[in-house]
């Protein structure tokens, strides 16, 4: 069942707290590294095309999954540099 990233921004707004200017920064950098990025890809056209097996699609939705706690934590993030900089 996939979470909702109005519950993920509710339930990490503590981490956005507590993120400082230099972390704030690393979290915006995180990036799938080109392996990583090459699976996604090829995950995401076979789903596309409705060839997901079914390891496939649990690997597929694991990586939307994590692609999706990465993106608010950088919204956190994105959140906590506007204020140190408004500060």
């Amino acid at each position: 069942m996939p979470v909702s990233t109005e519950f993920l921004g509710r339930l990490l707004d503590p981490v956005g707290r507590a993120l400082g200017v230099e972390a704030a920064r690393r979290v915006l950098a995180l990036r799938a590294d080109l392996e990583l990025q090459g699976r996604m890809d090829e995950l995401a056209e076979r789903a596309n095309e409705g060839l997901l097996t079914a390891d496939e699609r649990g690997e597929y939705e694991a990586l939307i999954a994590t692609a999706t706690v990465v993106a608010v934590l950088q919204a956190k993030a994105r959140a906590a540099l506007a204020e140190s900089s408004a500060a």
